[in-house]
């Protein structure tokens, strides 16, 4: 077990402190909630105290036991830090959603809470890529907004400390920051070597916003149905494996390395307790090197594994609009 005051942490904008390594929690379908719920118990047991949960993962009731349960041995509440998020089909019901998942991760208030993505455009869980939601609609930054305003509400009530987003981008950011009234601590993006989102990741640091990374080793377990042929496997280059074989790792535990060293907090999902276990180990561990830092740094392929297909709001329409990557989006 690893002490958790030896897990290294990443001061926010008040200046609370948050680990930079949490447990993620969405089994990307391959998973029971009561395996993901014995995971956070198992991973809190060697030194855990950062879990990351969204209500859209189907597992906070059972997420929320463990959590009980460890309460009841000993952990103090102060001592974890639990997030969730509003999925898209309640963004203009945010307060019952929030509650909703107080409610099932028994607790009173949560650490922080973002918004999952910024359109409200949702779809059947498990459906196949290509499925459209006749509803959906692009980016509209007044809706944004209107869901943002709740966000700030149920902060000045108390449910929630941070607020914070995910799934952004730049020009979106930017429109958040101008309106907003609370700024967001926090946001989510996908981050790993092959995706490096350089120009966000700076963005959000000069804006002393912190940057959670998830799929930090390039979600190897993902759903088929999110996979695409152009899709890169950080674990297998060759740098990274170099690196890997002379400290005697996993190369996954060189990727978790890499980015808890980068400047980010990061959320890798597990069940497994030795992989779990050895990730902790070693982000508690000497550090990788410069001129390690600098090899991978090298490496970013911009590859975005997560594109998001499912909130498209046309026919045919290329995943990258959802990114801002083909025009302006609405002011």
């Amino acid at each position: 077990m690893v002490d958790p005051s030896q897990v290294p942490t990443k001061k926010l904008a008040n200046g609370d402190t948050i680990p930079t390594l949490g447990l993620g929690t969405f089994g990307s379908d391959n998973y029971t909630a009561d395996q993901i719920a014995q995971a956070v118990y198992q991973a809190a047991q060697v030194g855990y105290r950062h879990l990351d949960c969204a209500e859209v993962y189907g597992n906070e009731g059972e997420i929320g036991e463990s959590i009980a349960k460890l309460l009841r041995e000993g952990i103090q509440r102060d001592d974890l830090w639990v997030t969730s998020k509003v999925w898209n089909d309640h963004h203009s019901d945010v307060r019952s959603a929030c509650e909703n998942s107080l409610m099932n991760l028994h607790l009173d208030y949560l650490d922080s809470y973002l918004v999952h993505w910024p359109f409200p455009n949702f779809h059947p869980s498990g459906c196949d890529v290509d499925e459209r939601n006749p509803d959906a609609k692009p980016y509209i930054h007044e809706q944004y907004m209107a869901t943002w305003r709740q966000m700030e509400g149920i902060k000045e009530e108390g449910l929630v400390r941070h607020i914070g987003t995910s799934n952004m981008t730049v020009p979106k950011m930017r429109l958040l920051l101008r309106d907003c009234d609370v700024r967001p601590s926090i946001n989510q993006l996908e981050l790993h070597p092959y995706f490096q989102q350089q120009e966000l990741f700076d963005f959000l640091i000069a804006e002393d916003i912190l940057p959670i990374g998830f799929s930090p080793i390039g979600s190897p377990s993902r759903p088929e149905r999110d996979r695409t042929p152009e899709d890169t496997h950080d674990t297998e280059d060759p740098v990274i494996v170099a690196i890997a074989d002379r400290l005697n790792v996993h190369p996954a535990i060189i990727c978790i390395m890499w980015a808890v060293q980068n400047g980010q907090a990061t959320v890798p999902f597990s069940v497994k307790g030795h992989q779990f276990e050895a990730t902790i180990d070693s982000v508690c561990a000497e550090p990788l090197t410069q001129e390690d830092m600098q090899a991978i740094a090298e490496i970013d392929k911009n590859c975005r594994l997560i594109k998001g297909q499912v909130f498209l709001w046309k026919e045919n329409q290329p995943w990258r609009d959802l990114w801002d990557e083909n025009g302006t989006i609405a002011q």
